[in-house]
């Protein structure tokens, strides 16, 4: 329910947005007629088709994508015809004539100018071209959706998020309509009303026609809602649950059944694996994905475990749940497991289909089964280790395994797996892409639409902007020209970036600074004292490692060939 009205509410939030400027001459083109028979079925008709394109792009790939374009390409038509109604009443008669009859034969009681029929119809062309600016709200729905595939309950959400959109722009029209019909009886003024509207819908044609909707609109507007929805966000989540403590000599309490592995799309250093094949195992499951920071300071322990109880009735199985399109790709998977060495067996979950299984929503998870096939504890992310492995031994232990091996493991990990700086003012996660970007501090950004930015001169803490012409999109950014770059102003040890190079896989040249100085001493494992490294692959880059704590600094990368991704920053 909590994510119900979070999702009404940040549709109701959407006429305060930018992108909804384009679709309001096609709310108001019928302003000045009756609401029950007019603005209701055009918004309800922009509700439905919305909710149902939303969910077809979320869930359905690229083939949804462009049927969209083609059918965004029709209703420009569409609408573009109805701009010309409105300046000409000849031109309106004239190609009225056959939709009215039909209207008659459909509604049976038609006035003579209009009827349910079209106005749903002008609903239904207004909610293909609807793009409403991804805040938030619809950020979180919409990945979602992708998450969980297509079902009721994601229908339900965007369609809920259209309705509270909705909602505000009736209550728009409602007020217009009033407006619009004390000027017709004051002034005489419904001719002029009537053409103002049509050059208005024809201009709306002109800006999406053009991308200027998701594109110069974005950066021109008077209101951001980014913040409310954030807000609204953080009130509505619930508090994640407790770590379970683990009390020497008490028996572990019984926290579900293993579920089933069959949804894996590949399985890498091992044939697949089945529930019925593990019974008789203690089985540790490892939710990871190899960008993720925190699943890779974790796998120096995992890999640990695996290689100390092996001989002894342990089985690792690493859960690989991808957070970025580019790790679904099974190459780059399977180049992931072989540079950091995991040699246990690793399911590819690309449809999320374990994941779902087990109601994860953490990278890394960690769940302990015992030879039954019983979740017995779960740990989630980083830290815990030495009691994660006492798990392990009492569940060996009560298998029936004997002659354990003592102590504790110490991998002794470096450079990007090495643990993490403890510090707790660090930065926090910051994603590049326009879905879920947080503290961007250079002006709006364009959605999916090439654009120059410039980078402040000062930034405070957490801060962050690009440099140069970039295209950002919901998930990553790219560099469109050489010499751009991405400044943030951030605390921490460590500074890692998750990149790729360009979609025609040629290596991208970078420099990196400090405070404006090349990062000598404190220097990350992928670049040199002078702040130099290449972009070869899609992955996690350690740019920074502060020799000496964890100060404040200011970090900036340029570089100096178009084309690379950026996704998302993480620190230690």
């Amino acid at each position: 329910m909590l994510v119900l009205i979070l999702a009404y509410l940040g549709g109701v939030l959407t006429i305060l947005s930018p992108c909804i400027l384009p679709v309001l001459p096609f709310v108001f083109a019928r302003a000045d007629r009756p609401f029950a028979r007019n603005g209701l079925p055009m918004l309800l008709g922009m509700a439905l088709t919305f909710a149902l394109v939303a969910t077809l792009a979320a869930v359905g790939g690229s083939w949804a994508i462009q049927a969209n374009q083609y059918g965004r390409i029709i209703a420009l038509v569409v609408l573009a015809v109805l701009g010309l109604t409105l300046l000409s009443t000849r031109l309106a008669e004239w190609i009225s004539r056959p939709f009215v009859a039909l209207g008659n034969k459909l509604s049976q009681h038609s006035d003579e100018n209009d009827s349910v029929w079209s106005a749903a119809g002008l609903g239904v062309a207004t909610g293909l071209l609807w793009a409403p600016c991804a805040g938030p709200i619809l950020g979180l729905l919409l990945t979602g959706a992708a998450l969980n595939g297509a079902s009721l309950q994601t229908s339900l959400l965007l369609l809920t998020y259209a309705a509270g959109a909705a909602t505000s722009l009736a209550l728009a029209l409602v007020i217009g309509g009033r407006v619009f019909s004390l000027m017709k009886r004051s002034l005489g003024a419904g001719e002029w009303v009537r053409r103002a509207l049509g050059v208005l819908v024809l201009a709306g044609v002109a800006v999406i026609a053009l991308g200027l909707d998701t594109g110069v609109l974005t950066r021109v507007a008077l209101a951001s809602t980014g913040g409310i929805e954030q807000k609204l966000i953080d009130a509505a989540r619930p508090a994640p649950a407790p770590q379970p403590v683990v009390k020497q000599g008490e028996p572990l309490p019984i926290e579900g059944e293993l579920p089933s592995l069959e949804g894996a799309t590949q399985w890498f250093n091992t044939a697949p694996l089945t529930v019925q094949s593990l019974r008789g195992k203690v089985v540790l499951v490892d939710f990871w994905t190899y960008s993720c920071i925190n699943c890779i300071r974790a796998l120096p322990y995992v890999h640990a475990w695996a290689d100390k109880y092996k001989d002894h009735g342990l089985v690792v199985i690493g859960v690989h749940a991808p957070e970025f399109a580019f790790e679904k790709d099974p190459q780059n998977v399977s180049k992931a497991i072989k540079d950091l060495g995991v040699d246990y067996p690793v399911a590819l979950d690309n449809n999320y289909a374990i994941w779902k299984g087990f109601n994860n929503e953490y990278w890394p998870a960690h769940y302990f089964i015992d030879p039954q096939g019983h979740i017995r504890h779960h740990h989630f992310g980083e830290g815990e280790y030495e009691q994660s492995e006492d798990v392990i031994r009492q569940l060996l232990t009560e298998a029936g395994q004997k002659n354990l091996p003592g102590g504790y493991v110490q991998p002794g990990a470096k450079g990007a797996e090495a643990a993490g700086s403890g510090d707790a003012m660090r930065s926090p996660e910051t994603y590049v892409g326009y879905a879920r970007a947080e503290n961007f501090a250079g002006g709006q950004v364009a959605h999916d639409d090439v654009w120059t930015y410039h980078a402040p001169k000062t930034l405070m803490t957490n801060q962050w902007a690009f440099d140069g012409r970039w295209t950002v999109r919901d998930e990553s950014a790219r560099l469109d020209s050489a010499n751009g770059g991405i400044v943030y102003r951030f605390r921490g040890r460590d500074l890692h970036l998750v990149l790729g190079p360009g979609h025609d896989g040629k290596p991208v040249r970078f420099r990196v600074t400090i405070d404006g100085k090349t990062p000598g001493a404190d220097h990350g494992m992928d670049t040199d004292a002078d702040g130099n490294g290449t972009v070869s692959s899609q992955r996690l880059y350690q740019l920074v490692r502060q020799a000496n704590g964890t100060g404040e600094r200011t970090f900036e990368i340029t570089f100096l060939d178009p084309g690379v991704q950026a996704y998302a920053f993480t620190f230690g």
